[in-house]
């Protein structure tokens, strides 16, 4: 009788018993769609610095206060200037612009670098909302590059993107000054005879396999 018991409860204790008995089987199953068309498009990131360490004492609803005033005042710049923001990945937004897809009309590429400065630039603004919240101080970095991106759908998401420019514009934010602007080589290549900035050559970034990417800070022209 004894070992019939144990049985029985290790049998209703087993994990697939388990998930068959409490798995909602209206959650759809996570497909993905991605469009069989690319195009070439300015995508960027903004992140920001040490926020684990900064947020890690905060309650939650202060932390949720916290990356709603950073991430709302992110996207806000955005609209101004024709960016979408795509999904914030933890404490950073990633972004692009839809503007951006011909590479022969600055306009979508000074909307992109202006949006970029406007967002370093809202830096105090954002500091002083923080303050006045009794939140902590933050400080974030931007980066952007140009590429082919393809958009992809899933049943449990809204639509996203992926491609080379997602991927390097993560991997060189670190690269960028702390409240500053970095961007990769591809992108440079298109704005570098932009009169209204000016474009620094950083330390060559490895992409691996002995590998460097060229990456530039970027700055405002001072206006006399």
């Amino acid at each position: 009788m004894k070992e019939e018991l144990t049985s029985h409860i290790m049998h209703k204790c087993h994990p697939k018993t388990l998930l068959a008995e409490n798995v909602d089987e209206g959650i759809p199953a996570f497909t993905v769609a991605i469009s069989d068309t690319s195009k070439n498009y300015c995508v960027g990131l903004v992140d920001i610095v040490n926020s684990t360490k900064i947020t890690s004492k905060l309650p939650q609803n202060k932390l949720a206060s916290y990356y709603e005033i950073f991430l709302n005042s992110m996207a806000n710049i955005l609209n101004k200037f024709g960016g979408v923001a795509i999904k914030n990945i933890g404490d950073s937004l990633l972004f692009y612009f839809p503007e951006s897809s011909h590479p022969k009309r600055k306009f979508g590429f000074l909307s992109c670098l202006e949006c970029t400065l406007a967002m370093v630039e809202e830096h105090e603004k954002i500091k002083d909302v923080l303050k006045n919240e009794g939140l902590p101080s933050v400080d974030y970095r931007v980066s952007v590059d140009y590429g082919s991106i393809s958009f992809m759908k899933s049943a449990n998401t809204s639509i996203d993107i992926f491609g080379t420019p997602v991927n390097m514009s993560v991997k060189i934010n670190r690269q960028a000054p702390v409240n500053g602007i970095i961007i990769g080589g591809d992108m440079y290549r298109l704005v570098k005879d932009f009169d209204e900035y000016y474009f620094k050559e950083a330390e060559g970034f490895s992409i691996g396999l002995k590998q460097t990417y060229s990456i530039y800070s970027v700055r405002r022209k001072s206006v006399d």
